[in-house]
């Protein structure tokens, strides 16, 4: 049986994912690089290999593609964070050098997520050039992860383990740091080497803040 031709100039479909993800994939790279008004759906249909019924199909609206974008890094981000926050919680029970040594485990996987996840600090950077717009997403993929960490600190302070009266202006400006970490990285610092300087720059904030912790 002889099999239909690709169209010219159309990349190749991955078809060990399902369409849905391959979609998003592509357009979270489109909408990261360019910002949501620079991106089109026939853009992300090429990017994805398929057409533009397709990514209708199983995203809808433009503006609803954008989100989906927004909510599939958030939900892997909230995955790794939770657990890591767990982990922490847990070590409150062991003192304060412990509790100490816990957050600086929980801001190293955060460095490293969003090293090895680069388009998700992309993508925020990109919706943040225009606040007033899309700023439900904010309250809808980064609010709930804020919160979960100044919740933490917050329990961290009432169990005596450090004292911290502004949890919320930390966990912002710990992210803020990392996100521009991120950028350097973009822009040609070298990966290996700066992702250990930055560990061990926020290492000494947070014992700046809080104490040393225990060798």
């Amino acid at each position: 049986m002889t099999m239909p031709r690709r169209r010219p100039g159309r990349p190749r479909r991955d078809e060990t994912r399902p369409t849905r993800e391959v979609v998003l994939t592509a357009a979270t790279a489109l909408f990261a690089e360019r910002g949501f008004d620079a991106v089109g759906l026939r853009e992300v249909a090429a990017a994805a290999g398929v057409d533009v019924a397709t990514v209708a199909h199983h995203t809808g609206t433009k503006a609803a593609l954008y989100e989906a974008c927004f909510a599939r890094v958030f939900a892997v981000e909230r995955e790794v964070l939770t657990a890591a926050a767990e982990r922490a919680r847990t070590a409150l029970d062991a003192g304060p050098d412990a509790a100490r040594r816990a957050l600086h485990d929980l801001v190293d996987v955060f460095v490293d997520f969003l090293q090895d996840h680069p388009e998700t600090t992309a993508l925020w950077l990109r919706r943040w050039l225009e606040p007033q717009r899309h700023a439900e997403l904010d309250q809808r993929y980064a609010e709930p992860l804020y919160r979960l960490v100044a919740d933490l600190l917050t329990t961290a302070a009432a169990a005596g383990a450090l004292a911290e009266p502004t949890p919320h202006i930390t966990v912002r400006s710990l992210v803020w740091a990392t996100h521009g970490h991120v950028v350097a990285l973009a822009a040609g610092a070298p990966g290996a080497r700066e992702r250990r300087e930055f560990r061990a720059f926020v290492h000494r904030l947070l014992d700046g803040l809080y104490g040393p912790a225990a060798p």
